[in-house]
Formats: C-alpha cells, sequence, structure tokens
C-alpha cells in the first residue's frame, strides 16, 4: 500500500512539473512546505497564512495573502476569491515567484514578464475591475508609507494622490484640472514599470523559502 501510494505521488509530482516547468525535487520541497503551513490538511486557509510571524510587519500583508486566493490566479477564468486552496492551488501561485530559465527565447521571456506583472497588477485591483483606481493606489501607498512610521496618513494620502497624478500624466498625456481620471490600466502598468527588475524582486521569502532557488528547466 505504502508503494502505490508513492508511486500515485510521484505520477501526481511529475503531471504538476510538467505543467508548471518546476522539477519534481522542488515540487516535493513546496509540497512540505504545505504540509507545514496547513497543518497536514489538504487545503491551506487565509488564516493559515496569516499565522506567518515574517508577514506580522509587512505593509502589503492582506494583498500577498488575498493573492493566494484570488481565482485570477489560480489559471481560472473568472474573477473572485475561493475560501480554501489545496496543494495544486498553491503551487500555481508559486509559479509566479520563479526566476526565468535558462535557453528560454525573447518571447517566451516577454510571456512570463507579462505574467508575472499581471499577478502584480492583481494584488492591487482588489475589486477585479480591470483597473487600479485611486482608492486603491492610494490604499497601498497609505499602507507603505503610514507603517513605516516616519509620516502621517494625512500627508501619505496626500503622496499618493501627487503619485497618480504623475501617473496620469505619463500614461494619458496632459490633463486638463476637471477631468477625472479612472485609474491604471493593465497596459498603463506594463508601461510604468517597464524598466522594473521583476526578476530580482518578486520573492516569497515570508513562506520561509527562498524562491531565487527555485529556478525551472526549459519547460518542453
Amino acid at each position: 500500500m505504502g508503494a502505490s501510494q508513492s508511486a500515485g505521488t510521484e505520477h501526481e509530482f511529475q503531471d504538476l512539473a510538467d505543467r508548471t516547468g518546476f522539477s519534481l525535487e522542488q515540487i516535493g520541497n513546496i509540497s512540505k512546505r504545505f504540509r507545514q503551513l496547513s497543518n497536514n490538511q489538504e487545503t491551506l486557509s487565509r488564516e493559515d497564512l496569516a499565522s506567518i510571524p515574517a508577514l506580522d510587519n509587512n505593509p502589503i500583508r492582506a494583498q500577498i495573502i488575498n493573492a493566494f486566493f484570488d481565482k485570477r490566479n489560480l489559471h481560472q477564468n473568472e474573477t473572485g476569491t475561493v475560501q480554501e486552496i489545496g496543494f495544486e492551488e498553491f503551487l500555481m501561485v508559486m509559479t509566479h515567484f520563479r526566476p526565468a530559465a535558462m535557453g528560454l527565447t525573447e518571447e517566451e521571456r516577454e510571456n512570463l514578464r507579462r505574467e508575472k506583472l499581471r499577478f502584480l497588477f492583481n494584488m492591487h485591483d482588489t475589486d477585479s475591475d480591470g483597473t487600479i483606481n485611486l482608492e486603491e493606489y492610494r490604499r497601498v501607498v497609505e499602507e507603505l508609507l503610514s507603517k513605516a512610521g516616519t509620516i502621517g496618513q494625512e500627508t501619505a494620502k496626500a503622496i499618493a494622490d501627487a503619485a497618480m497624478l504623475e501617473v496620469a500624466s505619463t500614461t494619458r498625456g496632459k490633463m486638463e484640472p476637471d477631468e477625472f481620471y479612472e485609474g491604471i490600466t493593465f497596459e498603463n502598468f506594463l508601461q510604468i514599470l517597464n524598466t522594473f527588475d521583476i526578476e530580482t524582486r518578486m520573492h516569497v521569502r515570508f513562506l520561509n523559502m527562498d524562491t531565487a532557488n527555485l529556478r525551472c528547466g526549459k519547460s518542453k
């Protein structure tokens, strides 16, 4: 029976390796971390992730946790969130944090970059309407600045508003004083982060795993 279960797990892991690009060893390590976080349960809850000490002082803690339960990040063609995720869904989210494989073509590398930036965009587009509006942007900037303990909330709000106006001028050109800026679309987001080094910055060390070491082989 033990051998049968082992063979079943190996077959399941091979299927996941083919779909995600992770090696069998990497999937095994991520599986161990999943079991630790879920207390050996089949599914992982928001509370399980919220209990990670390294997340306590993270200014975008809520967005990070929500990203693991956002249907847009689980390769599902729908919006909304789920209450719990299994290992396969957890692994799918982890693929957004892995470094690019060696030997990718320029097109493959660009597609991977877009996937990572889409994931980052989804974290801040909290109402899933396809734009990061002023309130969503303001919330993130306020959290980042106010938790630094050096400025007050009103000052952080003013900085967020000024930053959004600067973004508007970059993506839309000159705007009239009474013109309303509806928000940042994904295409705007790509333009703004055109030179952003997503490969070296997008890691999840709070899971006690350094995803910089999860470089996968080139998918066949």
